[in-house]
This record gives C-alpha cells, sequence and structure tokens, in this order.
C-alpha cells in the first residue's frame, strides 16, 4: 500500500493506493499516529485507489477516528470503490464516517 499526502486548507489529505489489509494496516496506522501527535486532527482520507480493505484496516480508521474526535477534529472518507463500500456498508461504519463521493466534495465538509 502506498500513502500520499497532501494538505487542503487544513485537512491533511491522504491518499491510499493499493489493498489495505492485515500486511499493510500497521503501516497506515503508524502513519495516522504520528499524524495525530504532530497535532493533525482533521483527516479526508481518499480511497479511490484502494481495491480491498479488511477488519485490520477498518480497526485502523477506528482508532483514528476516535482520536481525531477526542482532539475537536475528524475523519471523512471519500471514492469508496463498490467492493470496498459493501464492507463498509456491512460493518457498519457507514454511520461512524462521513462518506463522500469525491475528495472536493469530503474538504467541503470540513
Amino acid at each position: 500500500m502506498n500513502i500520499k499526502e497532501s494538505q487542503r486548507g487544513r485537512v491533511c489529505a491522504l491518499t491510499l493506493e493499493g489493498r489495505v489489509d492485515s500486511n499493510t494496516a500497521p503501516v497506515l496506522e503508524r502513519r495516522l499516529l504520528g499524524l495525530i501527535d504532530s497535532e493533525k486532527k482533521d483527516f479526508l482520507i481518499d480511497f479511490n485507489l484502494v481495491d480491498y480493505i479488511s477488519s485490520a484496516g477498518l480497526r485502523v480508521l477506528l482508532m483514528a477516528a476516535k482520536k481525531s474526535k477526542a482532539m475537536g477534529g475528524k475523519v471523512a472518507l471519500c471514492a469508496l470503490k463498490d467492493t470496498v463500500r459493501e464492507v463498509f456498508d456491512l460493518s457498519g461504519f457507514t454511520t461512524i464516517f462521513p462518506v463522500f463521493s469525491s475528495a472536493d466534495e469530503a474538504a467541503r465538509s470540513f
């Protein structure tokens, strides 16, 4: 999995590429925790290039959302492919995270 980082105003935008599974979730976790430790609290995570997410990936996102919320921030997701969206729907995570069709739409939500 590759992670590209950019800033959209005060929002830290992460574009993920590849699979978010038990092998790659720790990489995402370290990156998010490092950003949170550096006082970042608003995150836009772009899933346009992700074709699979496992429960390990969902756990990392939930952890980041809890830490972000505790700091007064939020985590928004965008561009979920149908297969990834199905995992979020079945796990109930679409009720936890705001999900948008595009990065621009997600960025405007902050």
